[in-house]
């Protein structure tokens, strides 16, 4: 045949876009639509697990049923845990939706995996009176932030990221509450003290200082703690303290524990821990 004429097919063939070119424009969507760099963060960490049992360099459109079926089987078959294959299909589901609401694939059905029920990790009570202790008089400041940030958590049950940014301004001891404006579910939660907590950031803020947009819950420097920062921070108290658990999240499992032996009702800690469903907080 004539080679200009086959060099105008290959000019009209429309290059279908890729999985993983649709992921990039999903995620991008999703940001533009209000969804925090955490929870873009873990799309794209949950499509890097997914490749590896799924061709992502693969048309979107030849995209099947069979095909997402096959790669959770690869999934159960590599050993991964059960509920870490039920977020990554959650995360695939939504953007399979994505796609098929912006016209790039015709509707495929994923697999229903849902979570099986795990035992949340608490602190027993021994290891919460090694962490409550009072440290030294003569104790650094880091020492005496992470005895209050763990007071704090153990208060309150709130996530470490709403820790973390925390304003001192946030903070009113006259009313005995702290205003959260960093949550999960991007609601403004107001958070009651109990009097051994007003008193312990009265002291705390008495040491901190600082102005009324500086972070309550500092580093060293004064600037705001890194997610790993209060990881580590709480990691090392804890071991000093001689507890081996170093989990900043089983805090907020502890309180939830404490909450309800104390009485408290599931649709009130649901409130508390900020969870949009009852399912969520059980």
């Amino acid at each position: 045949g004539c080679p200009t004429m086959a060099r105008k097919r290959i000019v009209n063939k429309v290059q279908q876009p890729t999985i993983e070119e649709l992921f990039k424009l999903f995620v991008s969507s999703q940001i533009a639509n209000g969804v925090s760099e955490k929870t873009a963060k873990t799309y794209r960490s949950h499509m890097s697990c997914i490749s590896k049992h799924l061709d992502i360099h693969l048309p979107a459109d030849q995209l099947t049923n069979s095909i997402v079926n096959d790669a959770v089987i690869s999934m159960r078959n590599s050993g991964l845990a059960h509920n870490s294959i039920s977020s990554y299909m959650r995360v695939f589901s939504t953007f399979s939706k994505w796609c098929v609401s912006e016209g790039y694939i015709q509707p495929i059905s994923i697999p229903k995996y849902r979570d099986v029920e795990t035992v949340k990790e608490t602190y027993t009570e021994e290891e919460l009176s090694l962490l409550l202790q009072k440290p030294a008089k003569n104790c650094d400041f880091a020492e005496f932030r992470n005895w209050a940030i763990v007071n704090f958590l153990l208060n309150c049950g709130c996530r470490s990221a709403s820790v973390r940014n925390i304003q001192n301004c946030d903070v009113n001891l006259k009313d005995g509450q702290v205003i959260l404006r960093h949550t999960k579910t991007g609601k403004i939660q107001c958070v009651p003290l109990c009097s051994r907590m007003i008193q312990i950031l009265r002291d705390y803020m008495s040491i901190r200082g600082g102005a009324g947009d500086d972070y309550l819950f500092c580093d060293v420097y004064g600037g705001q703690l890194s997610e790993n920062g209060l990881k580590l921070a709480i990691r090392k108290y804890n071991q000093k303290r001689g507890v081996n658990k170093t989990s900043v999240h089983a805090l907020r499992h502890s309180f939830a524990r404490e909450f309800i032996t104390n009485g408290g009702g599931a649709l009130q800690l649901q409130h508390i821990l900020g969870h949009s469903t009852l399912a969520m907080t059980k």
